[in-house]
């Protein structure tokens, strides 16, 4: 039998412990509904950024944590994780952003960035991280989905040894883009270490209107981190294209989809997204665009958050 270490141990106590106290416990008070999750800015969009910079623009702009890019031209390149992950989350929090969460590619235990990023997170007290895309290939989509479990299999495994939660993305267009297809597979893994980051704008691609009710109720057992971003489709002479946009000018029912996490007491990070185009003839001012932007959709979160939860806490 696999020794446990102290350090593991005390790790899944407290996993366990933020389950039961998170989304999950459908038969806890209702007298308290603040929002107690932290809202995050996906650092993407600030690519330019060290960390005391970014950390302080979050700060002034009123968001309480980063989730930040560990991946190929993000702000830690995988293979530098060990050296540059742990200077960089110190001078964030310097600044007094949180950081409880990282974005990655990993889609395996074998990928040779998987065992160091999450060691790294672990000391570092990051407690999730969202995995890479598996594909599929339109070949023969039961294999692909069988070969992308296996590989996801042996990635919860190192979550459980490294002591970090791994939340699957429902990316429109990939494995787990529906969430019926990698459902079966999630419900399968230990819940300690493994569940969903979901985009309910991914989930409104997939399932337009019941579609992307469903799809919640399906992964709010299990529910660790949520993506936070709109869209409308839009036709144009080479047929109909998904368009980004602001939050509160696509597709999403926005009033419902906060009270429906609000009912299912998800307190879990919050990563805001700018997937749109945000206009800026040089980086300076495409910085500006974005700051304005974020500015603008934040203020939307937190009015949504404050309408179903009642409130937002520190961490907001």
């Amino acid at each position: 039998m696999e020794t446990v270490t102290r350090r593991t141990f005390v790790k899944a106590v407290a996993a366990a412990g933020a389950t039961m106290a998170s989304s999950h416990d459908l038969f806890g008070s209702q007298a308290d509904r603040t929002f107690r999750g932290t809202v995050c800015f996906f650092s993407k969009h600030f690519p330019l950024m060290d960390a005391k910079r970014l950390g302080r623009t979050l700060k002034t702009l009123g968001f309480g944590g980063v989730d930040l890019t560990v991946r190929p031209k993000g702000h830690i390149e995988p293979a530098r994780v060990a050296a540059d992950l742990p200077p960089f989350v110190a001078g964030i929090r310097a600044e007094g952003i949180a950081v409880p969460m990282i974005t990655t590619d990993l889609l395996s235990d074998s990928d040779s960035a998987a065992r160091p990023t999450l060691e790294t997170a672990a000391k570092l007290d990051i407690p999730f991280y969202k995995a890479g895309y598996h594909r599929y290939k339109f070949v023969d989509v039961r294999k692909e989905l069988e070969a992308a479990g296996k590989q996801l299999r042996g990635l919860a495994d190192l979550s459980a040894r490294s002591g970090v939660r791994m939340g699957y993305h429902n990316h429109a267009g990939y494995i787990g883009g529906p969430v019926w297809d990698i459902a079966p597979l999630i419900d399968s893994l230990d819940p300690r270490w493994a569940g969903y980051y979901f985009d309910v704008r991914h989930a409104v691609v997939e399932g337009g209107d019941a579609g992307w009710r469903t799809a919640f109720q399906l992964v709010a057992p299990r529910l660790l981190m949520i993506a936070v971003k709109d869209f409308y489709w839009e036709k144009t002479p080479k047929g109909w294209r998904q368009y980004n946009c602001p939050l509160g000018e696509g597709m999403v029912d926005w009033k419902r989809y906060f009270r429906m996490l609000a009912d299912a007491k998800f307190h879990g990070p919050l990563s805001l997204h700018l997937e749109y185009d945000v206009p800026g003839a040089s980086p300076e001012a495409q910085e500006e665009g974005t700051i304005a932007a974020a500015t603008k959709d934040l203020a939307f979160v937190k009015a949504r958050l404050a309408e179903a939860y009642g409130g937002t806490g520190a961490g907001a």
